[in-house]
């Protein structure tokens, strides 16, 4: 971004005018982003920026880069994972820790507008990389530290990961059933929460930044901290009336009726009925309209207070009839409902198909690889077609010899002395 606020468009700094499709395009044009990030938190933060149009330089560690790249399932020896989350990206490699490798990125870091990483507090210290020695180099930068209890307090030095801080953060208490222990979810949500966190803190600070016409600066962003903030009403409940949620399994209290219900063709329904309408046209559609004026139910707290009973209702009505005669009568409800979907029945959904949720992305290596697409959509920016996942070291040439004018000899030297 250019000291005015608007994205630049300097292009491609290596000289190079052979420009891939989506380079240049998107709302975040001419942002330049380095990535020091392994795994998820730090590097998604950076793949929701390039997934805009930000030229993102991914740092990797000589001989076997990304700890990503060696996550399955594979094709061949190809990472499927890394072709999601490495997607949108150039990738060099840069022994961080020997001296000659950290010059690399002092110099790397005059050259960008943000800077990502997620190693433990004091790692990039003790190599000269952290925030205060990059912004010597670079008053104006944005550096985003993603950690798993921030960068500050008595457990910052202790090791995390997605797991620790969903048990940390308390939400991993309330996931599951009473009488069993707590269950994660089914995916990585802290790593995947922080990114969305990290993201949208560097276009805050970039925004500081630009429009304001004011400095760079440091962001503290922990895992734990990133889920705890989506933990509803807990710390409040606890606060004013000292109660401790449990786990309630499928129950929640903004929903009464409302759970996982078996149909009689063996799959999962998803019903939730929030107000006094809903629950009305629910009753309709089940055939048992006087529910909605028995006294027991007519408001939402007195559902709650009897959700179990309508819930054990709602389920034999469901279990009584196939998913086409469900859905049927829920969409003339206009009630809201699904099936919980696996990823088969994901690919072969017309909405997914319609809104191109899924995209088809083009791999040299491995041929094509479709993925979740792009999101949110812009009217007036709208991010160009996925490019894949770069080859371990694929872009050095570019980025150390275009950006930094290192000879190819030099560059040479320093691939014999394993710096890159």
């Amino acid at each position: 971004m250019n000291e005015a606020g608007v994205v630049g468009t300097s292009g491609n700094a290596s000289g190079n005018t052979s420009m891939s499709m989506s380079e240049g395009h998107g709302p975040l044009a001419g942002l330049k982003v380095l990535d020091l990030g392994t795994m998820i938190a730090g590097p998604v933060a950076c793949t929701l920026l390039a997934d805009f149009g930000a030229e993102v330089i991914k740092v990797e560690q000589p001989g076997g880069g990304d700890p990503l790249r060696q996550i399955g399932p594979f094709v061949g020896d190809e990472s499927l994972y890394w072709n999601v989350e490495g997607r949108n990206k150039k990738s060099i490699t840069v022994d961080l820790r020997k001296p000659e490798g950290q010059a690399l990125v002092r110099e790397l870091a005059t050259k960008v507008d943000v800077v990502v990483e997620n190693f433990r507090p004091g790692t990039l210290t003790a190599w000269g990389l952290d925030y205060a020695a990059l912004a010597a180099v670079n008053p104006r930068l944005v550096m985003l530290s993603i950690s798993g209890f921030g960068q500050t307090g008595p457990y910052a030095q202790r090791a995390a990961f997605d797991r620790i801080a969903l048990a940390f953060s308390g939400i991993l208490h309330v996931t599951g059933y009473p009488d069993r222990p707590p269950v994660r979810p089914g995916t990585t949500m802290a790593d995947y929460q922080a990114a969305l966190f990290g993201a949208y803190a560097v276009m805050m600070a970039l925004y500081h930044r630009d429009a304001k016409g004011k400095g760079g600066q440091h962001i503290d962003l922990s895992l734990y901290e990133s889920v705890f903030r989506f933990t509803e009403t807990l710390a409040p409940a606890y606060d004013r009336f000292g109660s401790v949620r449990q786990r309630q399994g499928n129950l929640a209290a903004a929903a009464a009726p409302g759970d996982v219900f078996e149909t009689s063709d063996g799959r999962y329904l998803v019903l939730t009925m929030s107000n006094d309408a809903m629950f009305g046209r629910l009753c309709r559609a089940m055939g048992q309209a006087a529910l909605a004026d028995d006294p027991r139910y007519g408001s939402h707290r007195q559902r709650w207070e009897h959700v179990n009973e309508l819930n054990g209702m709602v389920a034999e009505w469901a279990r009584s009839l196939p998913v086409a005669d469900l859905e049927a009568a829920l969409q003339e409800a206009g009630l809201a409902y699904t099936l919980t979907y696996t990823i088969e029945d994901i690919f072969a959904d017309a909405h997914y198909r319609a809104r191109e949720s899924i995209q088809s992305v083009d791999n040299p290596r491995i041929g094509s690889v479709k993925m979740p697409g792009v999101g949110p959509r812009l009217s007036a920016t709208p991010a160009a077609p996925i490019r894949a996942a770069p080859g371990l070291a694929e872009h050095n040439a570019e980025i150390l010899g275009g950006w930094l004018g290192l000879s190819d000899v030099a560059q040479q030297q320093l691939r014999d002395a394993n710096v890159i």
